[in-house]
């Protein structure tokens, strides 16, 4: 008996594939580096943040399987995906399933939130970046120049200060909530196509780097 080929196609173009596997990259370096490493760590974020706004772009423009009428599905629908996939019945799809889709979004949204709230960080703590012009900076003196309408006492150079420490700490704060959440979505989705793999007996990680999947009678889209 001869055996059955199965018929593989295209699903991920070059840019999906690409921008993908430097967005793991970046983001990683930018993770590991922090104030260590403060002019990587910075054109790291420089680079995931170009990567999701091109992401985005394309995710109207793009190819069939990259834009997100193709994958973005309402809750129910995720999770009746997920209680499927948990019972192993979950229906294959080509391209990113209703869960799959979820994440994509969610990482887009936390990685924008993280690249958004670190310039505010970069930019109120070390007057750099492209939001610098937004914080208060010394004067070619070297004085704070004083805020317009500040309260008696508050002006003084060791509250003002303090004020500003504060104020930077609560943006830098931010910003490494968001990171750790996008590290945890991360994990989570790592988990979910390693599982969504088993399920569906495809390597779901190769696929991301060939761009091909196979086609097959369970196959939905």
């Amino acid at each position: 008996m001869a055996e059955v080929v199965a018929r593989m196609v295209r699903i991920w173009d070059p840019f999906v594939r690409i921008g993908h596997w430097i967005l793991v990259a970046t983001f990683f370096i930018a993770y590991l580096t922090e104030d260590d490493l403060l002019g990587i760590h910075v054109w790291a974020g420089y680079v995931v943040g170009t990567i999701v706004v091109l992401r985005i772009i394309w995710g109207f423009f793009g190819p069939s399987y990259a834009r997100f009428s193709n994958f973005v599905r309402g809750p129910k629908k995720v999770f009746s995906y997920l209680r499927d996939l948990i019972l192993f019945r979950a229906p294959r799809y080509l391209g990113h399933s209703p869960a799959g889709g979820a994440m994509v979004i969610a990482l887009l949204l936390s990685l924008a939130a993280t690249v958004g709230t670190g310039l505010v960080a970069y930019g109120a703590e070390h007057h750099a970046g492209p939001l610098a012009s937004y914080f208060a900076s010394e004067s070619a003196s070297g004085a704070t120049q004083p805020t317009v309408g500040a309260v008696d006492g508050l002006n003084e150079p060791g509250v003002r200060e303090r004020a500003g420490e504060t104020g930077d700490e609560t943006f830098k704060e931010i910003h490494e909530f968001f990171a750790n959440l996008t590290l945890v979505l991360i994990v989570l989705h790592i988990a979910g196509v390693g599982f969504a793999s088993v399920v569906h007996r495809e390597n779901l990680v190769r696929a991301m780097i060939t761009g091909d999947k196979r086609v097959d009678n369970s196959t939905l889209h």
